[in-house]
């Protein structure tokens, strides 16, 4: 039985300042992004080793290295938005919440209450906070920038932890842009 190549996946493990990452890929763009070592609900407890590339397709290896520099990049404050394919799967409520976390902007943070009014349902706000918790690519998705309306920050599957680290992160970036206060 031969293997259908829209279905073909990659996976890589890379360094990053919240320790290892879980990156999956297909051709269609980045499927997942897991932090390595975190428990948590939607994403198990571990990362399994990464499958052999030697049978992967181009592209999927070509989005495999596009996340990986991008996140680099990210990471040492030189990239504030990800331009990487994404092949998000949910359903058309989650793609919905997952599109609309992208408008928030580098450094900044939504309620969920806001959230839920973004997308034109503003009496949506626990499936808004429950479609945030399913997302697939934390970090590149902005899920973290998601808080309660008091300021509070809410929940994170990969942990508080890593939630206040994205957070401060990017306030410490946001504070150093030229553009910051204008």
């Amino acid at each position: 039985m031969s293997r259908d190549p829209a279905c073909a996946t990659g996976t890589v493990r890379i360094p990053s300042p919240l320790g290892e990452l879980l990156l999956v890929a297909t051709p269609r763009g980045l499927a997942e992004l897991r932090f390595c070592g975190q428990q948590d609900a939607s994403h198990g407890t571990a990362c399994p080793n990464p499958l052999p590339t030697t049978n992967v397709p181009p592209a999927v290896q070509e989005h495999l290295r596009q996340a990986h520099r991008e996140l680099d990049a990210y990471f040492d404050g030189r990239l504030r938005a990800f331009s990487l394919a994404l092949d998000v799967r949910g359903t058309p409520f989650q793609r919905r919440v997952w599109q609309a976390l992208q408008d928030i902007p580098y450094g900044e943070t939504w309620s969920y209450a806001m959230l839920a009014a973004h997308i034109g349902r503003p009496s949506a706000c626990r499936a808004v906070g429950n479609a945030n918790g399913k997302n697939p690519l934390p970090v590149i998705i902005p899920c973290h920038r998601v808080v309660h309306a008091d300021g509070g920050l809410g929940g994170y599957s990969a942990g508080l932890g890593i939630k206040r680290f994205l957070l401060a992160l990017e306030q410490r970036r946001h504070e150093k842009s030229p553009l910051a206060g204008a």
